[in-house]
């Protein structure tokens, strides 16, 4: 761990050189909401877009001072343009929103909404596919000597070509003897971003968005897959040029636009080339299993890695923490149900750097496992038929859970997972060290724990978790030279708990043998904040 603090102190002076995020990611949470699950304003089942914007005040009342909402300071959408499917990412249209949740008008109203709250709107940019019921996937379809044809991918015979996983992606035509290319389904056809007027297209859509309906951003799907090469079917050199010219496009467009997008990364080394120059920022897809995996099984060992890794090559503010969201199992499930490693998940994923995203219904341990509609089930508002998603029948059933599991019973209960979720966000809205600061690792004197500090100058913040299911005496912790400054100063708790201990730190900066509290409760996380003593 000694190695890695050096690491992490060494990468400091080479962040200047790649472009920081725009200003207000800094100490923001983004919140995820599938639209057909958040609330359903009109009684059909399905949620809506007048249903999300009855509902704001709780992502973000707009009231500074309040804690009662969760104080998010943007939304990511998943996808809201017309599509045959439930979960929207064929689109048929990229200019209509989806009729079930309503109209282009009913989209502005929501933008205006969540701006006037000061929430930022971010939707997801299916840029890779297209629906097969898309008006120019059915004319190539049908003709061959349509333009349309050069977007997407044919073949007169079947190619051997097989993904990683060993499956083929081509698809029998069902009126000709051809095979067309669809990496996730036949009913997703791939578009061909080799063709010049796809990529105008891509743009033209883009811009739309920005300008037309007001949005500050995208979510981008899938991008790794949006140029196949020989022996790269995904995160080839032409899909890094794409991505490289949508982005300086978008900046173009909306000088304060923010992109995110999804790289799986299981810490090969491959989310690097997606920086410094393309997109803003990316999921960390590697933190995540780390943290879950790191929780689950009670071990603190390199936990820390991939934030690591990621913050010595780009601005901390271009990393997108997360634990899980709509295509992974949620997770408390992940857990085994445990509350209290939820609660110890959330408190290290929302104190990394970067915008944090947190997945509709995670903050109140919402449960779910494959299929993925069963990742996907409508919000657990209040113990009544339907959830208070809806009056009629919801369009996915609730879980089993979900007369316990609401909104409503964690609401004023102070120790809940709802209630953590809001001062987490709040703190890192309010705290320079959250918002903004450096991650540096210390060493534990047990493998169960982890600790870290997140310094922004002379602001710092030290986080402490106990990943064991038992309690531990006298945990010491340590670092290497200049992980703080000198001076002497008193640990304060954050999340309401009493103050720690305190400490010296000499003119080398170094942390040395410091005992935060005699005691870790078992799967407990804390908070403190260095503050100066006078004593």
């Amino acid at each position: 761990m000694q190695r890695l603090a050096a690491l992490a102190l060494m990468a400091l002076p080479a962040l200047a050189a790649t472009q920081p995020a725009v200003p207000w990611t800094r100490g923001a949470t983004c919140y995820e909401v599938f639209v057909r699950s958040f609330y359903d304003s009109n009684g059909d089942g399905i949620g809506d877009l007048q249903g999300l914007i009855e509902k704001l005040d709780y992502i973000n009342d707009g009231n500074a001072k309040s804690t009662r909402s969760l104080g998010a300071k943007c939304i990511w959408l998943m996808p809201i343009a017309e599509s045959p499917s439930y979960h929207g990412y064929d689109v048929t249209d990229y200019y209509r929103v989806e009729p079930d949740y309503g109209s282009n008008e009913d989209f502005k109203r929501l933008v205006a909404a969540a701006h006037k709250r000061g929430i930022k709107v971010l939707v997801d940019m299916v840029l890779n596919h297209a629906s097969s019921q898309h008006p120019f996937f059915q004319q190539a379809l049908r003709d061959t000597t349509s333009p349309y044809r050069a977007w997407f991918r044919w073949s007169p015979t079947k190619p051997a070509e097989l993904n990683p996983w060993g499956q083929s992606n081509w698809h029998k035509s069902p009126l000709r003897d051809e095979w067309y290319y669809g990496f996730f389904w036949g009913g997703m056809p791939d578009l061909n971003y080799t063709h010049p007027p796809v990529v105008a297209e891509a743009k033209k859509v883009a811009r739309f968005w920005l300008k037309e309906m007001g949005v500050d951003g995208f979510r981008l799907d899938a991008v790794p897959y949006l140029i196949e090469e020989p022996g790269a079917i995904h995160h080839s050199p032409a899909t890094h040029a794409v991505l490289r010219d949508y982005q300086s496009y978008l900046r173009s467009v909306k000088r304060d636009v923010f992109t995110v997008g999804e790289v799986t990364d299981t810490g090969n080394g491959i989310l690097e080339s997606y920086y410094p120059d393309q997109l803003d920022s990316y999921f960390a897809f590697a933190l995540a299993d780390k943290i879950i995996e790191g929780v689950r099984k009670g071990d603190a060992r390199g936990l820390l890695e991939p934030v690591l890794r990621l913050q010595r090559i780009v601005p901390r503010d271009r990393l997108a923490p997360f634990l899980r969201n709509h295509d992974q199992t949620r997770t408390r499930t992940e857990l085994g149900g445990d509350v209290a490693k939820s609660r110890v998940a959330a408190l290290l994923m929302l104190t990394m750097p970067g915008l944090p995203f947190v997945y509709y219904g995670e903050e109140i341990g919402m449960i779910g496992n494959k299929p993925d509609e069963r990742l996907r089930t409508p919000m657990q508002w209040r113990n009544v038929t339907g959830g208070g998603f809806t009056i009629a029948k919801p369009w996915e059933r609730l879980q089993d859970d979900s007369s316990t599991t609401t909104v409503e019973s964690q609401d004023k209960d102070s120790t809940s997972l709802l209630n953590l979720h809001r001062r987490l966000i709040h703190l890192r809205s309010a705290t320079p060290a959250l918002a903004r600061g450096v991650l540096i690792p210390l060493t534990t004197s047990n493998d169960a724990v982890t600790a870290y500090l997140r310094r922004e100058g002379d602001h710092v913040v030290l986080v402490v978790a106990n990943l064991s299911s038992a309690a531990l005496d006298g945990i010491t912790v340590s670092s290497g030279e200049r992980a703080l400054p000198a001076g002497s100063f008193v640990l304060r708790d954050l999340l309401g708990g009493t103050d720690a201990a305190r400490v010296r730190i000499a003119r080398d900066g170094r942390v040395s043998g410091l005992i935060p509290l005699q005691t870790l409760a078992p799967m407990q996380g804390y908070l403190f904040e260095l503050r100066t003593s006078t004593r």
